[in-house]
């Protein structure tokens, strides 16, 4: 009977600790609105990719940029930010963007969005940092 009130006691205080490290990782709205962009390398050809990600009634929006794909603001269809995981659908160019926000050592500065750009059946590794 001892065993399970502490083993019950352990497992409260382990998902304690985990649900209070995932709040602290929770980036707040602010973090993520502004221009995010790296290099989309595609073959030997770096397209250039940039988010510019705004607050819309309180839901997400964003368009895109890409010099050597020929689009400059291109509304995307989707944007949802889940905990860490942030997902960018754009279905004229039959795109999913899926990446994970980084962090400082502190958790308090939104550093890079390291993601994959899919595209049909290919998918392309792409970094974003903040675009000043």
């Amino acid at each position: 009977m001892k065993k399970t009130i502490h083993i019950t006691r352990l497992l409260c205080l382990v998902l304690c600790l985990q649900f209070t490290a995932a709040l602290a990782q929770e980036p707040n709205d602010s973090q993520l609105i502004g221009s995010w962009g790296g290099p989309l390398v595609i073959g030997e050809d770096d397209l250039g990719l940039i988010f510019n990600i705004s607050m819309d009634d309180g839901e997400y929006a964003a368009n895109m940029i890409s010099d050597g794909l020929g689009i400059y603001g291109m509304p995307v269809d989707r944007i949802s930010l889940k905990g860490l995981m942030l997902t960018i659908v754009i279905r004229r160019l039959d795109v999913e963007f899926t990446g994970t926000l980084r962090f400082d050592e502190a958790d308090e500065e939104l550093l890079r969005i390291d993601a994959s750009w899919f595209q049909g059946s290919e998918m392309v590794p792409v970094v974003l940092q903040p675009v000043e």
